[in-house]
């Protein structure tokens, strides 16, 4: 069950595919944030990142914390993300963090053990791994993810809720 974010409102639906994030709080890491969305962004084509616009409910929180980044999605593209200092202190790379995390809320789960080259492996290819672009195969799942859950014809539907295995 997701935890619950100080501040945090119901999010709005997605809209075409446009999520909207909202960084305000991730102090330090907001460059690494922007930049992760970037990434996401130029990777696929059915669901982009946005900033949240003053006083807009954002899709994504984003904040900033000294344990290790959770991220705890509470539907296709929603919920909340932390940037864990623990992990950027031992070394880890704050843009791989980022896209790593953004990406578990776009619907791709972690993939543990993995390797050096997935984004989605994320601590377990080691801190050395600076990679923040992911695989072909998790751009194809966020596309297949995306391509039509925010359609007209769907809107009336429910969004999919992402089950931890």
């Amino acid at each position: 069950m997701a935890a619950e974010v100080p501040g945090a409102r119901r999010p709005p639906r997605p809209r075409n595919g446009v999520l909207s994030y909202d960084a305000s709080g991730s102090a330090e890491f907001g460059s690494a944030v922007d930049r992760g969305a970037a990434i996401r962004n130029d990777s696929v084509g059915s669901a982009k990142l946005r900033p949240a616009a003053a006083g807009q409910r954002a899709n994504i929180r984003i904040l900033a914390d000294d344990g290790w980044p959770p991220a705890l999605p509470t539907s296709l593209g929603n919920g909340p993300v932390w940037i864990g200092r623990q992990a950027v202190d031992e070394g880890y790379n704050t843009v791989r963090i980022s896209s790593h995390k953004l990406g578990r809320i776009l619907g791709i789960p972690d993939r543990k053990p993995g390797t050096f080259s997935g984004l989605m492996s994320g601590s377990s290819a080691g801190m050395p791994c600076t990679n923040p672009y992911p695989k072909a195969a998790e751009k194809a799942e966020v596309e297949s993810n995306f391509t039509g859950a925010f359609s007209a014809s769907s809107a009336a539907g429910s969004v999919p809720v992402l089950l931890e295995d």
